[in-house]
C-alpha cells in the first residue's frame, strides 16, 4: 500500500474504489479497474503499490511528467498567496504568461480559459466576429478532433462523436483530410474561417504534407478567411518545436492550445494576431476561471522548466529512438502498417483492432492508448528517461508481435 502523511486519509484499494463509482460517479468514461494514487515523473502507483509506466499520460496534459518539481512548487506558493479573482482585475502573472506564450508564437495576444474544446469555442465566436455579419461558416476536415462542448463538436467531423446530439451548430462544413481543392471548393462568401490540426491527434497523429497546409495558407490569404490551427494537443513543445506549426513554416491567424499548457493543471489558451484580437470585444466572450493565478504560475513554470532543461531538443531526440524502435518493428512485423512521429507524438498504425494492445500493455504495466480503432497512440512526457523509453518500447513491440494473426 502507498503511504501516507499524517492527516491524510489511506486510499481505497483499487476495488472499493471501483464500487464506489458505481454507485455516485455517472458511468461516461470507461475506466480502468485501477485506483492510482501518486505519480512521479513518467511512473504512476495504484493503491496496492504497482508501478506503471506511462507513455500516454494525463491523456496528453502530463508532457512534462506526473508532477514535476518546478510546476508543484510554483502551484503551492501560489495556493498560499492568491487562489482566484475575477478576470475584472488585473493580475500580473496572467500577463506575464501571456507575454511568454505571445514571444514564442507569432507576436499576438492572449485569451485564456481552461480547457481544449474552449480554446476552440473563443476561436470560432472570435473568427465569426472578425469576419462580420453574414460570414459564418467554417471549413474543418474529416478525422479531426476538437472539443465536446457544441461549437467544438459540430466543427468535429467525425458522425460517431455526433449521434444522437443533433441537430449540430450550424456552419460547418467537412473536406477530406489532406484534399486542398475539396476545401477550395466549399469556400463561398459566407465562409470566415478553416480551422484545422497542423498534426492530427485524435484522428490517428495524420501528419499533412508542407504543400497541403501552405495550400490552406494561400486560400486564406485570397479570400479573406481566417486561419485556425488547433494546437491542443501539438502545442507547448510535443512536437520539438513550441508549436506544430513550426515545422511546416505555415503561420496561423489564431492559434488554440490547452492540455499541456499548465504542466498537468487544467489551462486553455487562444493566441490572436494583432489585427484580428480586438474582434473579441468586452462582452462578447468571458471565461470564469480562464487564466487565474494558478494556472497562470503553472503555466510560466512550464514554459520555464522546458527552456532551462533542453526538453525541446529532448523531445526530439526521444522521437528518432521512438521512430527508430517502432520502424524496426515494421520490417519484422506484418500487423504495423505504418509508423508516424513528430517529437513525443507517436502513432503506430496496425492492420487489426488495437484494443488488445491496450489491455496486454496494461497487464504488464505499461499506459498506452488506441484511437481511430487500430492506431497505438503514444504520448509520453517530453522529458521520458531513455532507458525508460526503450523499456516501454519493448514492452510494447513484444505485445504487438505476439497478437493473433487473423
Amino acid at each position: 500500500m502507498a503511504t501516507t502523511h499524517p492527516h491524510e486519509v489511506a486510499p481505497l484499494s483499487s476495488a472499493d474504489t471501483v464500487e464506489l463509482f458505481k454507485q455516485y460517479v455517472i458511468g461516461n468514461y470507461t475506466r480502468y479497474p485501477v485506483n492510482l494514487v501518486r505519480g512521479e515523473g513518467s511512473l504512476v502507483w495504484d493503491a496496492e503499490g504497482n508501478r506503471y509506466l506511462d507513455f500516454f499520460p494525463g491523456w496528453g496534459c502530463n508532457l512534462l511528467g506526473h508532477c514535476p518539481e518546478k510546476i508543484v512548487r510554483a502551484v503551492q506558493e501560489q495556493v498560499a498567496t492568491l487562489i482566484h479573482v475575477p478576470n475584472t482585475w488585473h493580475m500580473d502573472v496572467q500577463g506575464r504568461w501571456a507575454q511568454m506564450l505571445s514571444q514564442r508564437s507569432f507576436g499576438g495576444k492572449a485569451f485564456f480559459c481552461n480547457s481544449g474544446t474552449e480554446a476552440n469555442e473563443a476561436a470560432i465566436k472570435l473568427a465569426r466576429l472578425h469576419a462580420g455579419k453574414g460570414r459564418y461558416k467554417i471549413i474543418t476536415f474529416t478525422g479531426g478532433f476538437h472539443g465536446r462542448t457544441f461549437g467544438s463538436l459540430s466543427a468535429t467531423a467525425q458522425p460517431k462523436y455526433h449521434e444522437g446530439l443533433g441537430p449540430m451548430v450550424a456552419g460547418f462544413l467537412y473536406a477530406p483530410h489532406g484534399d486542398l481543392a475539396a476545401a477550395s471548393s466549399l469556400v463561398d462568401d459566407e465562409t470566415c474561417a478553416i480551422m484545422i490540426e497542423p498534426i492530427q491527434g485524435e484522428g490517428g497523429v495524420k501528419i499533412p504534407s508542407k504543400e497541403f497546409l501552405e495550400g490552406l495558407r494561400k486560400l486564406c490569404d485570397e479570400r479573406g478567411l481566417l486561419l485556425i490551427f488547433d494546437e491542443v494537443q501539438t502545442g507547448c513543445g510535443r512536437t520539438g518545436q513550441w508549436f506544430g506549426y513550426q515545422h511546416f513554416g505555415v503561420e496561423p491567424d489564431l492559434i488554440t492550445l490547452a492540455k499541456s499548457l499548465c504542466g498537468g493543471i487544467a489551462g486553455g489558451a487562444l493566441l490572436a494576431k494583432n489585427e484580428i484580437a480586438p474582434a473579441l470585444r468586452p462582452g462578447m466572450h468571458a471565461a470564469t476561471f480562464g487564466g487565474n493565478p494558478i494556472a497562470a504560475r503553472a503555466g510560466i513554470a512550464a514554459i520555464e522548466m522546458i527552456e532551462e532543461e533542453g526538453l525541446l531538443a529532448q523531445a526530439v531526440q526521444l522521437g528518432h529512438l521512438f521512430e527508430r524502435r517502432m520502424q524496426d518493428l515494421q520490417a519484422k512485423c506484418d500487423l504495423v502498417r505504418e509508423v508516424r512521429v513528430a517529437g513525443v507524438m507517436v502513432g503506430v498504425e496496425l492492420s487489426v483492432e488495437g484494443a488488445q494492445v491496450v489491455k496486454s500493455c496494461l497487464e504488464r504495466k505499461l499506459l498506452v492508448n488506441c484511437t481511430q480503432g487500430n492506431v497505438i497512440r503514444l504520448l509520453p512526457a517530453m522529458n521520458l528517461p531513455e532507458e525508460q523509453a526503450e523499456e516501454g518500447c519493448d514492452i510494447l513491440c513484444d505485445v504487438i508481435q505476439s497478437l493473433p494473426r487473423a
